[in-house]
Order: structure tokens, then sequence, then C-alpha cells
């Protein structure tokens, strides 16, 4: 029986029209299933924004969240590494006129403030529906690997814990992430606890047709959630 919870937040993008989860409602669920993300609050006001800032923590990443923006880049609607009060006051302003400029009739829900987690190993959940298999999960390297190599391994869900163990050793590049070259390993067993809880998460959500975790940023000891989108 899934949380209460986890049923408002489909509602919600439902009741408002949209057929995807914005990034910190993605996040949200995530969160419920125990899987680690960065720290969001999404503030309407600036300051809101300088409140949520000085309660996560900086440096600070702003995006902005919006049913009509869905590539904030491409729209000037993110910032990254923002230091101190007057950044977020000055970041908060720029890119709500960013996204004016870019669409002038978007309609902005707020600005996503986010913990900026230190740099790492980029990695890549992703999952899409088949209509014969259903949910199938995919692990890869994010960023460069992805789009480049297409360096990828695949499982059909539900899978096992040996499942998201065994998918990570497919991949040709996992040298990389046991530190290959001078670099700093990544720690698996947390990366095959999302693999595992994202195949629960997918069993238990069949509203969820497409997700995309990238990047999770990998560290020694642990990893983060740091990018998401969940289509429906």
């Amino acid at each position: 029986m899934r949380d209460s919870k986890i049923d408002e937040i489909f509602k919600v993008a439902k009741d408002e029209g949209r057929n995807f989860l914005y990034e910190h409602e993605a996040k949200k669920l995530f969160a419920m299933y125990d899987m680690p993300v960065t720290q969001i609050h999404v503030a309407e006001t600036e300051d809101e924004a300088v409140e949520a800032a000085e309660r996560i923590g900086y440096p600070i990443v702003l995006k902005i969240v919006s049913p009509q923006i869905l590539h904030k880049s491409d729209a000037g609607g993110v910032i990254v590494g923002v230091e101190d009060e007057q950044g977020i006051r000055d970041g908060f302003n720029k890119i709500i006129k960013n996204a004016k400029a870019y669409k002038a009739d978007a309609e902005i829900t707020g600005i996503l403030v986010q913990e900026m987690a230190p740099k790492g190993t980029e990695i890549i959940v992703g999952s899409t529906t088949d209509p014969t298999f259903g949910p199938t999960l995919m692990f890869g390297l994010g960023g460069i690997f992805v789009e480049i190599l297409k360096d990828v391994s695949f499982r059909v869900a539900p899978i096992t814990k040996t499942d998201a163990a065994e998918m990570i050793e497919e991949i040709k590049a996992v040298k990389i992430l046991d530190g290959a070259r001078g670099m700093p390993p990544c720690h698996k067993p947390t990366l095959a606890d999302i693999l595992y809880k994202t195949s629960n998460m997918l069993m238990e959500c069949p509203e969820i047709k497409e997700l995309d975790m990238n990047p999770i940023l990998a560290y020694p000891d642990s990893a983060r959630i740091v990018d998401a989108r969940i289509i429906m």
C-alpha cells in the first residue's frame, strides 16, 4: 500500500493539467523512497529564497520553476555557485527576467533554491516504459559518456539487489567507478541501492512513464541525485 503523500504528488500535477512532475516534486518522490537527494526549497519571493539559502547553506544553485520551461538552461533559468545573500537576490531577479525574455507568457511558479553538491563522478539512472515489457531501467555514466558512448546497461523492472549490482558491473567504463587513473572511486553499494529503490518505485507508481536522474553525483562514500525529471 503506497503512501497517500505519493498519491498527492501525482494528483497535483494531474489537476494542473501537467504530464510531468517538477524537479522538486520528483525529488520529493525519490526522498519518500529513501533515495539521497539534494536539499531544495521552492521560493516565491526574493526574501523567501534568501531564507531558504541561509537554512540550506552556501553555495547554492538557483533554477526556474515553470510549466512552460522544461529545458531550464536554454532559458537562462539556472545559476550555479551562488555564495551570498546579494547573489541570491540578483540571481532570483535575473532568472525571472531571462525566463520572461525566453517565453513572455511563461507562468513562473517560483525559483528552486538547491544545495550545490560537490563535484563527483556523474551517473545516470533512467527508465522508460516498454509497451511489451513494462518499465525498463537503465544505468550508466552520465554527462558526455551517455551522450557519446551510449555506455549503459538495462534491466526490466522489478529488479533484485543482485540485478542492481550486476547492472553496475556491466558497463564498459566500470573501471572509472573503481577509481581508475587517480579518479576517486564511487560507492557502488549506494548506486545499487538507488537502482533497487527506483525499481520498487516504478512498480508502485504506474503513473511514471519515463524518468531521468541525471546527474547523480557519486562519491567514495555516498551519492546525491542532483537533477531529475519524471514524465507521466
